[in-house]
């Protein structure tokens, strides 16, 4: 719908909406620009506050996916007009909390009557303009490395299904409220500045996307389309939530997931070795997922172990190579 816009010429847009990339990026000064994205959604879990807590988590994933660090943010809620205010101040106060364990200051928002609870941020960061990280940096010899784990979708499929062990769901709850501010200060860590020089990044990231609401396939693929190359996967390095595939086993499968296959599926070559259910959750639509680096490979083992020590899970889960017929391959 957005190819078929009029465009807009503002030479100080750096990334836009064209380029399907996280958050959109707009210079202000020669050493700033902000990085602007928002993002809402329905419950997917019973307990308001911890709504709260992964719908801030979420919106504020966008912002550190750019490289850049969360300044701001407005709340958007739609709520039932004759709901308990209770349970919206609940949902707040969740999500204030993560806004203050991120540094990130709600400055006001927005509200009305809708039947259906809905709940999010729109959230404005800063990025120095020549620091900026898209999803089509990724270069030719980088590996790939991920943050978190995947199952979120198919763990929320069961929990709606009253079919979720706790354990399932205490894990993917910890994964979706934790910000990925470890993770990205970790990868886009400044060393020591000569002179009047910019500082540079102690790792040479060169291209990174958080993995949401399209999958890993998905976001994979717009990764390996803005950077022109093809993206190897090794399906067993990639983390994986507690109950992921018994979910998807017992076909708690969530209709994000089909989308995402039907869409991306054709991108995408499997190795006979790889199994049906590991084929499947890799297309699942996560939740306040994790970061998905693209670096060079002499310095991705490193990288895991720093994340490692700041208590990030992380794995080398494969690499860029040059683009060939399939954009993605699953071995």
């Amino acid at each position: 719908m957005l190819g078929k816009l009029a465009r807009q010429h503002d030479p100080k847009v750096l990334v836009g909406f064209d380029t399907a990339d996280d958050a959109g990026v707009y210079q202000v000064a020669p050493d700033l620009a902000l990085v602007q994205t928002v993002d809402f959604f329905t419950p997917i879990v019973d307990d308001p506050y911890t709504f709260g807590q992964i719908a801030a988590t979420n919106a504020l994933s966008d912002v550190y996916a750019m490289g850049g660090r969360p300044m701001s943010a407005l709340a958007m809620v739609c709520f039932p007009g004759s709901g308990d205010l209770a349970i919206l101040e609940r949902i707040l106060a969740g999500g204030l909390a993560k806004m203050i364990e991120a540094g990130c200051t709600v400055i006001g928002g927005h509200s009305i009557r809708d039947e259906e609870i809905k709940f999010g941020y729109a959230v404005t960061g800063s990025v120095h303009p020549r620091h900026v990280l898209t999803n089509a940096g990724a270069r030719v010899g980088d590996v790939l490395v991920f943050t978190k784990a995947l199952g979120t979708g198919v763990i929320a499929t069961a929990v709606k299904k009253q079919r979720a062990e706790t354990a399932w769901i205490d894990a993917a709850i910890i994964s979706m409220t934790t910000l990925n501010a470890a993770a990205a200060a970790v990868a886009t860590r400044e060393d020591p500045a000569v002179g009047d020089a910019l500082p540079r990044r102690h790792f040479d990231v060169h291209g990174m996307t958080d993995v949401t609401g399209f999958g890993l396939i998905g976001h994979a693929r717009e990764m390996a389309l803005g950077a022109a190359v093809s993206l190897r996967i090794h399906a067993a390095a990639v983390p994986l939530l507690p109950g992921a595939l018994d979910c998807v086993r017992a076909k708690f499968v969530p209709g994000g997931l089909n989308a995402n296959r039907d869409f991306a599926g054709c991108t995408v070559s499997f190795a006979a070795t790889v199994p049906p259910e590991i084929q499947t959750i890799l297309f699942d639509p996560q939740t306040a997922g994790g970061l998905l680096i693209a670096l060079p490979a002499a310095q991705g083992e490193a990288l895991v172990q720093e994340l490692a020590a700041a208590g990030v899970r992380a794995a080398l889960i494969g690499e860029v190579v040059q683009r060939v017929e399939y954009l993605i391959t699953v071995s």
